[in-house]
């Protein structure tokens, strides 16, 4: 029976085949870059410059384009479930190269919404929702380690990006640095895509965790993994005010760091720091925030996630207030390391109280859900950022008035305690 579990995967290995789907869904979320705020921020300047466009203008299109993809996540997370995650890889893999090549080739506002608006619900969304739904497939018991090991490459793509698009913009322009993105997706991402992503352990003939205390064989109708987690439909998720609750703690997140980042560059300007000096925040916020959640994963399998919540949002106002203060490279650096630690504990946190709470039955749907929750919050963020500059010549209004959303959360996550499931 071992035999035939193991003739089944893509790829012969001599440790438990999940491992292989932790180092795809990475580079999936890698490969989520060009559809993020910390790649496409630095084409802003470019815009505006290229095509006369004034920062209000480009931050509304960014926005409505954003808006626009957060209401088709939650059908993402249906065809998730419906069609499984190895033909939705392939395909929005294919997808994103292609509206990289779009964006290579924009001239006009409508095309700059119709390329926001494809790289919003292929990359940020669709390329990101993916591998959260895949890897908690395979583990439970190992859930948050697997999701720890699995952010590696979301924080390798935010470091990376930032100084590479910046660099590919200075030396080549910016329609070259969308293409070589597009091309590199096409030959990188969808081919391991296709070959090595299987959508659960039962379909090759494994558990999750690679736990072998049942008999891996799926010739058996009535074959079960051992039930580790009470699973919900979507239905049943939102009858639970923890569900709610949860919604509005993945949105807060998105609307604070997806506005700071968009503007960050223009905020830092304001108080004489560099582009540059921004470019190196946000890649020392991706660095400082690796280890962080190496750890996070260890700790969420052990401490409940809705008080982790509850320090994450602690942080976001730390560090909000202390970028009011910024006024040197020195207390630029102290704000990346303080928002690389809020964004470590973040990153697994906002996707490991999914599956944790609901199951793995519904996940797509679910998961679907708040993402289009937290890419309608990633909208909403940069816009306000956008007016209150146009109107008050600066960031500090808008940055006290963002204090706000942390503080809800902190109250949100310690409400949204587990739910318990009672069968009729």
């Amino acid at each position: 029976m071992r035999a035939q579990a193991q003739a089944a995967v893509p790829l012969q290995t001599p440790f438990y085949y999940g491992w292989v789907i932790v180092f795809i869904s990475g580079l999936g979320m890698f490969f989520s870059g060009p559809g993020q705020t910390y790649s496409v921020s630095v084409f802003i300047d470019s815009y505006i410059k290229d095509f006369g466009w004034s920062r209000s203008q480009v931050s509304g299109i960014y926005s409505a384009a954003t808006l626009a993809a957060g209401l088709c996540m939650f059908f993402v997370g249906r065809f998730i479930d419906f069609h499984g995650q190895r033909k939705m890889a392939v395909f929005v893999g294919l997808g994103l190269a292609l509206a990289c090549f779009w964006n290579s080739i924009v001239t006009n506002i409508a095309m700059l919404f119709i390329g926001f608006f494809l790289l919003r619900l292929l990359g940020q969304g669709s390329m990101t929702l993916i591998p959260n739904t895949l890897v908690p497939q395979w583990f439970i018991v190992k859930r948050g380690k697997a999701l720890s090991l699995m952010a590696i490459g979301g924080f390798a793509s935010s470091a990376a990006f930032p100084p590479l698009n910046a660099w590919l913009v200075t030396e080549w322009g910016w329609s070259f640095s969308w293409r070589l993105w597009g091309i590199l997706l096409l030959v990188i991402f969808v081919p391991l895509a296709f070959f090595l992503i299987r959508n659960k352990p039962e379909d090759v003939g494994l558990l999750p965790d690679g736990d072998q205390t049942h008999p891996a064989d799926t010739q058996f109708p009535g074959f079960q993994p051992k039930a580790l987690e009470i699973n919900w439909t979507l239905e049943e998720a939102k009858k639970t005010s923890a569900f709610w609750l949860l919604l509005v703690c993945v949105s807060i997140p998105a609307l604070v760091n997806t506005g700071l980042t968009f503007h960050l560059i223009s905020i830092f300007k304001e108080t004489g720091l560099t582009a540059g000096t921004a470019a190196i925040v946000l890649s020392l916020m991706a660095i400082v925030g690796f280890p962080i959640s190496l750890a996070a994963g260890f700790i969420l399998d052990r401490v409940k996630v809705n008080y982790i919540l509850a320090g994450i949002f602690a942080g976001e106002i730390i560090f909000v207030v202390f970028l009011l203060f910024i006024n040197s490279t020195f207390m630029a650096i102290i704000f990346g390391i303080l928002w690389g630690v809020s964004n470590g504990f973040e990153r697994i946190a906002l996707n490991y109280v999914w599956p944790s709470y609901f199951g793995r039955m519904a996940l797509g749907s679910i998961k679907g859900s708040a993402m289009t929750v937290m890419v309608l919050g990633s909208a909403l963020g940069p816009l306000p950022f956008g007016f209150a500059f146009d109107l008050f010549g600066g960031y500090q209004e808008i940055l006290l008035a963002t204090l706000l959303f942390p503080a809800l959360g902190i109250l949100c996550s310690l409400l949204a305690k587990k739910p318990v499931k009672i069968e009729s």
